[in-house]
This record gives C-alpha cells, sequence and structure tokens, in this order.
C-alpha cells in the first residue's frame, strides 16, 4: 500500500506539480523579468577553461536531451531502428558516449566556478544547486546505461508510454512502477529539474536568436589609427 502511494505521488502528483510551476513560472518570469532571461555568461572573466567546459557540456547534454525527445516523440522508429542488432549497439555507445561527454564538460564547469575566485562570487546559491541536480542526473543517467543497458529500447516501449499518459492527462504508473530504482531516480530527479527550470540561468535556452541563423550577413569594419 505504502508503495503504490509513493508511486502514485512521484509518478503522477510531482510530473503535474513540476510541469504546472514550468509553464506558469516561466511565462511570469518573462513577463515581468525579460531581461534575466540569460545565461548570465562568466566567459569575460575567464575564457580559456570556460572553452574545455562549457563546449564538450554543451554538445553532450543536447545530443542526449535530443535522444530522449526523439524516442519520446517516435518510439516505434526507435524500436524498428532496435530491431537490427548492431544498430542497437551503435545507438547505445552513441548514448553512452554522449553522457560520458556531459559529464566531463560538466566537471568542468564547477571545477571551473569553484577554484576562481572571480566566478565563485558571481555564482549564486541557485547555481550550486543546479549543478548539483544536473550532476546527479547525468551521473544516474550514466549508471543507467551501464547497469540497465539497451536503454534506447526500454524507454520507447515503456517510458514513452507512460510519458504521453501524463501529457493526455490518464496517468499510467504500471509502466514504471517495476522500474529498477535508479531508473525511477532519474525520472523523478528529471521532473525537479524541470520544475527548478524557470528559476534558473537555463531559461536562455527558450530565447535562443534564432533569426541569427537565417538574416543577412553584416560586414563589420574597425576602424583604428595606425
Amino acid at each position: 500500500m505504502s508503495q503504490h502511494f509513493l508511486d502514485q505521488f512521484l509518478f503522477v502528483a510531482l510530473p503535474y506539480v513540476c510541469l504546472f510551476t514550468f509553464l506558469l513560472v516561466t511565462v511570469a518570469r518573462y513577463r515581468m523579468q525579460s531581461y534575466s532571461y540569460s545565461s548570465l555568461s562568466s566567459q569575460f572573466l575567464e575564457n580559456e577553461h570556460h572553452f574545455w567546459a562549457v563546449v564538450p557540456f554543451h554538445y553532450g547534454i543536447l545530443v542526449v536531451t535530443a535522444g530522449h525527445l526523439i524516442a519520446f516523440l517516435i518510439p516505434r522508429t526507435i524500436l524498428a531502428w532496435n530491431s537490427h542488432p548492431l544498430r542497437l549497439y551503435v545507438l547505445e555507445v552513441s548514448a553512452l558516449a554522449f553522457g560520458l561527454l556531459t559529464l566531463v564538460g560538466l566537471v568542468g564547469v564547477i571545477v571551473r566556478r569553484f577554484s576562481n575566485t572571480k566566478i565563485r562570487t558571481v555564482t549564486t546559491f541557485t547555481d550550486w544547486l543546479l549543478f548539483a541536480m544536473l550532476l546527479l542526473q547525468t551521473i544516474s543517467g550514466i549508471s543507467v546505461a551501464l547497469f540497465h543497458p539497451w536503454g534506447s529500447a526500454w524507454f520507447a516501449s515503456n517510458l514513452s508510454p507512460y510519458l504521453w499518459s501524463i501529457f493526455k492527462l490518464g496517468p499510467d504508473v504500471t509502466y514504471v512502477a517495476a522500474m529498477p530504482h535508479m531508473v525511477k531516480f532519474h525520472i523523478v530527479l528529471a521532473f525537479l529539474t524541470i520544475g527548478f527550470f524557470p528559476f534558473t540561468r537555463l531559461v536562455h535556452v527558450l530565447v535562443i536568436p534564432n533569426p541569427f541563423l537565417w538574416r543577412k550577413p553584416q560586414v563589420v569594419r574597425w576602424y583604428r589609427k595606425r
């Protein structure tokens, strides 16, 4: 009975609380504090270590996130892809590699912010909490990949239907009730990160300057005395 109640709380109530918080606070922050939609980059304070930390982290997290979204949106295509063993191995190894790349970059970001006095000064408690959540999320994801392999297959067959049931307002916890504890932890932490998202610097991903991709090139000339 207690386990059933815990599953209902973690995989029914909590997701809706986090999603509602994400939508409400994101809109409210943009309306009232639109200038706060920034990554608050510290690159001008220190650039060398910034490059070697942020670049791997961004490449890793973007690919991993895209992989999760693809498995969520088109699970049958993923299952069809995985029907061939070689393609399954390629997908699993690639996902693990980008997960490790994310971890290396994230550790570099944390070490850089902690070791540099100027950067540590401008790092808030919210930043440290966000880094801790991302670090745990990345480590748990890598652990799932190592100790509960073929995640691309069981994500498409179990977690995708569960997530769709959340968005269809008919949550079905039977898809996740029998999952290993590490997988459950990874799911719960993902929802908590989504709920915490609008309070952090992560909101900058919602206002990426996409027009830069298709605008006409601009010629910039620098004039100086010889």
